[in-house]
């Protein structure tokens, strides 16, 4: 059973009990887009508790907002009743909810494209806010007033750029305006949440648009105090020639690229990232230059080969020369010393075919955790494919949760 008939399935069976029930959402949005969705969620008037007493397997995680997760074989469906937030007074959780209406409980969502409900029975797109028509435009706009929904939750003025930068979309300028306004209240969300966000903007494709979004609205220097618009518009250029799949370690380091070692490292605590995404940031900074050192010593060379971030150092630096409109020769050269020296390096547990079997969606999600697992191979965490197989049915488990 797929997600999707998973998610059909329980409005079939909510609909047969007399309840209005919708798939919502972002699969909506990403549907309408030609995208496969990751997820598909379900609104309904039904409450939790009727919920609860339809279906065998439910987690009452979030039920005092009105949302259940459905169990149904081995899949997972949050089904939310149509509801009213009120008193956001963290900026970032309703105090209270109260149970509504469809239209009511689009009102209250961050952007028009995320306000969609979409009914599989009649095949008809529900949309009272115009979303259909932003997504036409390629507009990112809020749902009413975007001072009111910006604060309700800061972290929407994140949500904005990186679904501008995911979408190649334009933020409308209302929207825009208020984000420029209210950047400096991002610092009230805790860095976990800060840190999900920018993962989700620095590791696509479209990261360096992403990033020079953050300069413009000011979230860059309300994230990371002191860091200057020179600086992160230089990191926007270095992200723009990395290669097309990096992990956020990367990313984070070619950001920070226009900025000393110690600065940016200070400002990566306020992300609370993990320990190994720290020291692959602090490896990648602090060797930065070391690659261009053409009298390089063979032992100095192989020692820097055995690092499992080697791969990620050559590549920062190569966008860096780019970024500065510098040669690359030095880096040619070094890439035909490597190859002379032949096979250095153990040959990858799993294959790409391996990770597709394991789950993994063909594509850039295969080539981002193939990286993450060698690097965990080269650390020595990994000894054997039935490890490997175990570790990268975690990492699609957790990455599955994130989206």
């Amino acid at each position: 059973m797929t997600n999707r008939q998973a998610a059909i399935k329980i409005i079939r069976r909510l609909r047969r009990e007399g309840f209005e029930s919708l798939l919502a959402g972002g699969c909506v949005r990403d549907m309408l887009l030609g995208r496969r969705p990751n997820d598909f969620d379900v609104a309904t008037d039904a409450r939790p508790a009727d919920v609860m007493k339809l279906f065998k397997r439910t987690l009452k995680v979030g039920a005092r907002f009105g949302v259940v997760i459905v169990l149904l074989g081995d899949r997972q469906v949050e089904v939310a009743t149509f509801r009213l937030d009120s008193d956001y007074a963290d900026g970032r959780h309703p105090s209270a909810v109260r149970f509504a209406t469809a239209k009511q409980d689009a009102a209250r969502r961050d952007f028009t494209i995320n306000a969609m409900f979409y009914d599989p029975t009649e095949k008809k797109v529900i949309d009272y806010f115009a979303g259909r028509q932003d997504l036409k435009k390629g507009l990112i706009r809020t749902v009413g007033k975007p001072a009111e929904r910006f604060g309700e939750d800061y972290l929407r003025m994140l949500r904005a750029v990186r679904f501008s930068a995911q979408l190649d979309f334009v933020i409308e300028p209302e929207t825009k305006a208020a984000i420029c306004k209210g950047a400096h209240n991002i610092a009230r969300i805790s860095g976990e949440r800060i840190a999900m966000e920018l993962e989700g903007i620095l590791t696509n494709p479209n990261r360096s648009a992403g990033a020079l979004q953050l300069v413009e609205t000011r979230l860059a220097e309300a994230i990371f105090p002191g860091i200057t618009d020179k600086a992160a518009e230089f990191g926007a250029g270095v992200l723009g020639y990395l290669r097309r799949n990096v992990d956020f370690a990367l990313a984070m380091a070619a950001f920070f690229a226009g900025c000393e070692t110690a600065f940016a490292l200070d400002k990566c605590r306020i992300l609370k990232l993990s320990r190994k995404q720290n020291k692959h940031i602090r490896f990648l900074l602090s060797k930065r230059g070391t690659l261009l050192d053409e009298q390089m010593s063979l032992a100095e060379l192989k020692l820097l080969l055995a690092e499992p971030y080697f791969r990620d150092l050559y590549e920062l630096q190569r966008a860096i020369q780019k970024a500065e409109g510098a040669s690359t020769g030095a880096l040619s050269k070094l890439r035909r010393r490597i190859n002379a020296l032949g096979e250095l390096r153990p040959r990858p547990l799993l294959n790409g075919h391996d990770l597709i079997r394991l789950g993994a969606e063909p594509g850039p999600t295969v080539g981002r955790l193939a990286e993450e697992l060698y690097i965990a191979q080269l650390e020595g965490h990994l000894k054997s494919a039935t490890d490997a197989e175990k570790w990268a049915a975690e990492w699609l488990k957790k990455h599955a949760e994130r989206e």
